[in-house]
């Protein structure tokens, strides 16, 4: 591709189809539980948090693979119907990742997925110019090779690039090495640093990588983040869920869009959260994606759950 448009956010990563199931309750080993109805949805981790910055303004590019099947399709239609700009590798005979996605009462979500190893996206499948067209990066590191060039080249183009990771997966200390705002799962820092506390894994992953931002989702607890001089948190917001699938996708969404902003941390890290927030009251991982006057309305009057974490006792 020559001469690609700049765009605000570009995400190199997962896309996935889901089959969103709402059950009463978890089944119990060798049980028979009767479900409700099976939606099926686009999904995945990145593909859904450059949705959302393009549903809120933003100028959105995704890269990813699919396969050559209807989910396919239904990908190709979506991307396109929202305008965000996809460019979309096929691997012939192949079926597109798959998730099928249990749901709770409580809005509590298991997944179980599967992804054809022929769906990894290769470096030399990239294009450097859709990476360096860019005012922001973002990846989500499952085709750890592919995330560690895009997020290579955005660091030599000054790109900040931001990092959703919820597996160490092998081979990932090389992509963190350009990674500005890492964001993980609850329990990636202590994997990664051994360190189980995250007041002393997020400093420690922090010095380790040279990242700007180190910081972790934790569900109904909201977000804990270090800059290398203090801790910042946020309280997640209380709302009726019914589906958390997609909260931590949408939350890097939020973060990137008052990044983009040039908001303070702790303003980009209560958007985030209330914009996770929302998403949960909808089925899917785009089904409660707000306007960001909505999300703004929930964090000026919304109630937040009670935080884990003694906040003063941050150093």
């Amino acid at each position: 591709m020559t001469n690609p448009s700049k765009v605000d956010v570009v995400g190199v990563g997962l896309n996935a189809t889901d089959t969103l199931i709402p059950v009463a309750h978890y089944p119990a080993r060798g049980s028979k539980v009767e479900f409700r109805s099976a939606k099926v949805l686009p999904g995945g981790q990145v593909a859904t948090a450059v949705i959302a910055c393009g549903q809120w303004g933003l100028r959105a590019r995704y890269v990813g693979k699919i396969g050559d099947d209807s989910a396919a399709a239904l990908h190709r239609a979506e991307f396109a119907r929202l305008g965000v700009e996809a460019h979309l590798f096929s691997a012939p005979g192949c079926p597109s990742q798959q998730a099928f996605i249990l749901v709770d009462d409580a809005g509590e979500r298991t997944v179980l997925w599967k992804r054809d190893d022929r769906l990894i996206l290769r470096p030399e499948e990239l294009d450097h110019e859709w990476i360096v067209t860019a005012r922001a990066l973002h990846v989500d590191g499952h085709d750890t090779a592919a995330a560690a060039a895009a997020a290579g080249w955005a660091r030599s183009a000054g790109v900040p690039v931001i990092a959703d990771l919820d597996e160490p997966y092998p081979g990932v200390e090389e992509l963190l090495k350009s990674v500005d705002y890492l964001i993980t799962s609850r329990d990636i820092p202590g994997q990664l640093m051994e360190e189980p506390d995250l007041r002393k894994s997020l400093p420690a992953l922090r010095e380790r990588f040279g990242c700007r931002l180190t910081a972790a989702t934790l569900g109904e607890e909201g977000v804990l983040a270090w800059d290398g001089s203090r801790f910042s948190y946020a309280a997640a917001f209380c709302v009726e869920a019914v589906d958390t699938t997609g909260a931590g996708d949408i939350f890097h969404a939020g973060f990137i869009y008052g990044l983009l902003q040039g908001w303070p941390l702790q303003r980009q890290l209560d958007f985030g959260c209330a914009a996770a927030a929302l998403n949960c009251t909808a089925i899917g991982a785009r089904g409660g994606i707000q306007a960001v006057d909505s999300i703004e309305r929930l964090i000026t009057t919304g109630a937040r759950h009670t935080h884990a974490y003694n906040v003063s006792s941050l150093t």
